[in-house]
């Protein structure tokens, strides 16, 4: 799409991504939490089994009923399943056993360019020089965030066999974006998102039966495993569906960017994590990024026409 056709971003629109980010951001915080209670391979499968759980009285019938449109469908489903559900965050969980923090939210905040990468060769997109300024001064907030105010810094950490996870985690995920939003199915969201939950309990279901269980729920991590298994699981996906419904893959993928900044705020009021001069000057340049990848080109060239028009 050219930047001239850049369609009008309702502001209803924009905020399903930043809420979906809000709520990714608070599950950084639970997993940070998570991490003495319970492991790992364990909550990756509680999570999604505990939104299966949740949607399976109210979904299975409905989709029982629309078998006829989904069967054609299912091999798409079922591969949107594996790349958002079970790839993308089974590597995450893995890729965080052997790299840092840090690096994981530097890859992260590759996704956005990923998905432009992808979006550009499956959907034949020209991103507008805006979102590419925008993505650009936001990875650089990012560089100041992640980097304490020294984004070369980050250059010179070494390279480990979490962060090669980590890419590809990220890769992956922003082919699921692509994807979903190239295929279109004729399904409404509420069965996709159920369909892709089921696929990664299958999925998952016997990775943790050949671990012995994984590590077993109990009072000191159940409400860990409820948040991700209904927030971060389920309500989170279906408004990133529905963002990328209506701003594109490019466009929704670049809100990534305020998940440290969103992390860092929340864990100062809830870990007690003390903010740097650095974090301000990080998440003002990330918000100011994301703010220029919303500009409408089309807008702008006409309020400069009618003001022309005015002046004459």
């Amino acid at each position: 799409m050219s930047a001239s056709a850049t369609p009008s971003v309702p502001l209803k629109y924009i905020a399903l991504p930043i809420i979906t980010v809000a709520i990714w951001s608070i599950n950084i915080i639970v997993t940070r939490m998570a991490a003495d209670v319970i492991e790992p391979m364990a909550i990756s499968f509680y999570r999604w089994f505990v939104a299966a759980l949740i949607l399976t009285p109210i979904m299975l019938l409905k989709v029982w009923r629309t078998r006829h449109i989904i069967r054609p469908h299912l091999g798409k489903l079922a591969v949107l399943g594996l790349l958002g559900m079970v790839l993308y965050q089974g590597m995450a969980y893995i890729a965080a056993q052997t790299t840092t923090a840090t690096n994981m939210g530097i890859i992260n905040a590759f996704l956005p360019l990923f998905t432009m990468i992808v979006g550009m060769v499956v959907l034949r997109e020209r991103p507008t020089l805006f979102i590419i300024i925008g993505g650009a001064l936001s990875l650089y907030g990012l560089g100041m965030l992640l980097g304490h105010g020294d984004p070369s810094s980050l250059i010179r950490q070494g390279v480990h066999l979490g962060d090669g996870l980590m890419v590809i985690g990220c890769l992956l995920f922003a082919i699921y974006s692509v994807l979903l939003r190239l295929w279109r199915l004729p399904i409404d969201l509420w069965s996709i998102l159920y369909i892709q939950i089921c696929v990664a309990v299958l999925v998952q279901l016997p990775v943790v039966l050949f671990m012995g269980g994984g590590s077993a729920l109990n009072i000191h991590n159940i409400s860990l495993v409820l948040y991700a298994g209904i927030f971060a699981s389920l309500l989170a996906p279906f408004l990133w569906a529905r963002a990328i419904h209506h701003l594109g893959p490019s466009r929704t993928s670049i809100f990534m960017n305020l998940i440290p900044v969103f992390t860092a705020l929340i864990a100062a009021v809830f870990l007690n994590e003390q903010l740097h001069w650095y974090h301000l000057i990080g998440g003002l340049l990330t918000l100011l990024g994301v703010m220029l990848t919303q500009v409408n080109v089309t807008k702008i060239k006409q309020i400069l026409h009618r003001s022309s028009l005015k002046v004459s």
